[in-house]
């Protein structure tokens, strides 16, 4: 069920309830797309059902505050929702309720949900079956046009493949282990102890830069039980590296050490020992492949916008 309640939230925006202030933001209108409006309410919306859990958790005046530095920014993706639409409606593309019971079925076989498990959820998050499938309707109209405008136009050869390894050694991940030394930190309980904890960190790390060695300080200072093989945590693969390690490790070379960096365990100083590269030539190629599609795809739907923004009609009110 919370894989679902994910899904949902990616997928649709929270239906606006917040007592009599609602009533009287309702009307305000913040954005004209041709003849199509954005009002205030639906702004708000969008960055509700946007926000970070942090963001989620806090109090309301807090969260107005960080809403109304962010109103600009959700209003430009709004609006650019709205021009696809539109184009969608002016090119007759469309989806059909059979489509959209098909999706409906599609969710709740995903994620084992009964009808009533399915409404349930929908009641959860405040919303009615038919607002639902409003929105739902909306992604499938989406996704349908950026296919048919972009998506479907886009053609890679071999050549292309094969150029855009050569150009691009350094971008294409072909590493599947990775061996690591680390420095751990504890987290910190109060905002002295991080301080302290910081400090100490670079004190360490500039130690590392004039020649010192990682296994060394990892058994003086690392509070990890690794520090006793010197902070040595063997071969990981990297689907089970967290993703701020993932991060970090993935722009090393071997032999570097990393600056420190916080994860949710501590403050961690890292040395890359080793890459190991499983990787087979059809696999680089497909990585290549999915690179570089995505690469044109960006370029091709941000030019797309442009135009469909240069033709129409918008004007803010925010």
């Amino acid at each position: 069920m919370r894989g679902f309640r994910i899904f949902l939230i990616a997928l649709v925006m929270i239906i606006f309830s917040a007592g009599s202030h609602a009533n009287v933001m309702l009307d305000r209108v913040v954005a004209v797309v041709n003849k199509e409006v954005i009002t205030w309410s639906e702004l708000y919306r969008t960055m509700e059902s946007d926000a970070s859990p942090q963001v989620k958790e806090m109090k309301e005046e807090e969260k107005r505050k960080v809403f109304k530095e962010n109103e600009s920014a959700f209003l430009e993706t709004l609006i650019n929702v709205k021009l696809q639409l539109q184009e969608a409606g002016n090119m007759g593309v469309g989806a059909s309720e059979e489509e959209i019971n098909e999706a409906i079925e599609d969710i709740k076989k995903k994620y084992s949900m009964t009808g009533d498990d399915f409404k349930e959820s929908l009641k959860k998050e405040g919303f009615t079956f038919e607002e639902y499938k409003k929105r739902l309707r909306e992604q499938l109209i989406m996704t349908k046009i950026v296919n048919k405008m972009i998506r479907n136009k886009i053609l890679i050869s071999e050549e292309d493949i094969r150029r855009f390894i050569e150009e691009n050694k350094g971008s294409i991940d072909i590493t599947d282990s990775y061996r690591i030394s680390q420095i751990i930190f504890k987290r910190p309980k109060t905002i002295e102890e991080k301080n302290n904890i910081e400090e100490k960190a670079a004190v360490v790390l500039k130690r590392l830069k004039e020649g010192a060695n990682f296994k060394d300080l990892a058994k003086q200072y690392s509070e990890d039980p690794s520090a006793k093989a010197g902070g040595d945590i063997g071969l990981i693969k990297k689907e089970y590296l967290s993703s701020e390690l993932t991060e970090v490790v993935s722009k090393m070379k071997s032999g570097e050490v990393s600056s420190p960096f916080w994860t949710d365990k501590g403050l961690h100083i890292i040395m890359l020992d080793e890459k190991i590269a499983t990787k087979d030539q059809n696999e680089i190629r497909e990585e290549a492949r999915k690179i570089l599609g995505n690469k044109i795809f960006m370029e091709k739907y941000n030019a797309w916008i442009k135009e469909l923004r240069e033709k129409s009609f918008i004007e803010i009110r925010l």
